[in-house]
């Protein structure tokens, strides 16, 4: 296992600039994710810690060794991909032993670290069959315990969980969780789906447009992202968004008569600079409580829809031009056309400039 380390790197393809200069340290045994929308360079940063792309920029560590213009091979990585790749005309156990096999690894040892890849990955009874013909999950079981059983340096996963339908994604997103933990394998695993990165991850790396935009825990980027496009990237829903104004120690929601007093005194620090310009604040939507009846500070709203999603449902509410979306819990009687009062927990609002995205106070 290596601790992974880019410096500066670039990767630029003529004009296009699909990685722009990035700093990332993955500490041994971590499990990072990153997470961005389609061409935001994700995978071309893959592609550079495995040794498949080479930087025009930039240097790549593994520990303190520089590895910048090694070959795959010479830097001992496992990588799997979106689609699993296998050899389909050998069986599961040839699959996994063709790595070891093609490196002359010794029949007795062979024998030693298949043994132990497939107990992990419970494939005992699978090792005889086609690799062809099993279904999605197995075939990405046998992917994973070939990219394993050659004891790599850092394990890299591009989109591995992407081509199974849901079901195998929840099964296998679970697994995959607690076999990194077992195997305890530096790993980089990319992906566009926040649901996956949030289930995974000990660390989230988003990145957009070749750059890194914020890196933290699951939690820390969920409750404090540092720009909309964070805030708005992670939870299913994203974060509500709405423009105001600060006044008298209060926050007044653009195209409404709603004034939120502040109590929160980073807020009033901070916002005293913006008196009567405007700002985004931005509130998750399990943050915003609706009542049954007008309470002191409250906002009254009118349901546009409501879309069941599982346990609780989802409440559209116009807020002046913006749509404002509720997670409120089935005992609630709603429906649409009916006017409601909600509560902002001020505990929990985060503010942005309008102009550039960024957080002031998150």
């Amino acid at each position: 296992m290596s601790r992974v380390k880019l410096e500066n790197l670039k990767k630029h393809y003529g004009n296009v600039k699909a990685v722009d200069g990035i700093d990332l340290q993955v500490e041994n045994g971590s499990f990072v994710v990153l997470l961005g929308p389609s061409g935001c360079g994700k995978t071309t940063t893959l592609r550079c810690i495995a040794g498949l792309e080479i930087p025009t920029e930039g240097k790549i560590y593994f520990d303190e060794r520089d590895v910048t213009g090694l070959s795959p091979s010479e830097r001992n990585v496992g990588m799997v991909f979106q689609f699993y790749a296998l050899y389909p005309h050998m069986s599961v156990l040839e699959n996994i032993t063709f790595p070891l096999r093609a490196c002359r690894v010794p029949p007795r040892k062979i024998e030693e670290k298949v043994k132990e890849v497939v107990q992990i990955f419970q494939l005992k009874n699978l090792l005889k069959y086609k690799a062809s013909i099993l279904p999605p999950g197995d075939q990405q079981r046998v992917a994973l315990a070939r990219a394993v059983v050659r004891e790599p340096n850092v394990l890299l996963l591009d989109e591995p969980l992407s081509a199974l339908d849901e079901k195998f994604r929840e099964e296998m997103r679970s697994e995959l969780g607690k076999l990194q933990k077992r195997i305890g394998i530096t790993t980089v695993y990319v992906t566009h789906d926040q649901r996956e990165a949030m289930a995974l991850g000990d660390v989230i790396v988003v990145m957009r447009d070749g750059l890194i935009l914020q890196t933290g825990s699951p939690q820390e980027l969920y409750e404090h992202p540092n720009s909309v496009f964070v805030g708005n990237f992670l939870g299913t829903p994203g974060m509500n968004f709405v423009e105001c104004v600060y006044e008298e120690n209060s926050l007044v929601l653009k195209g409404t008569d709603y004034r939120l007093k502040l109590h929160r005194p980073d807020l009033i620090d901070v916002l005293k600079d913006y008196q009567s310009r405007e700002f985004i604040m931005g509130i998750r939507p399990e943050y915003v409580h609706i009542d049954g009846e007008a309470v002191n500070g409250g906002l009254l709203l009118e349901v546009i829809a409501i879309e069941p999603a599982g346990r609780y449902r989802l409440v559209d509410f116009l807020v002046g031009e913006k749509i404002f979306r509720v997670r409120t819990d089935w005992g609630l009687s709603l429906v649409a056309g009916q006017k409601v009062w909600a509560r902002v927990r001020e505990d929990k609002v985060c503010i942005f400039d309008r102009d550039n995205g960024m957080a002031i106070v998150s």
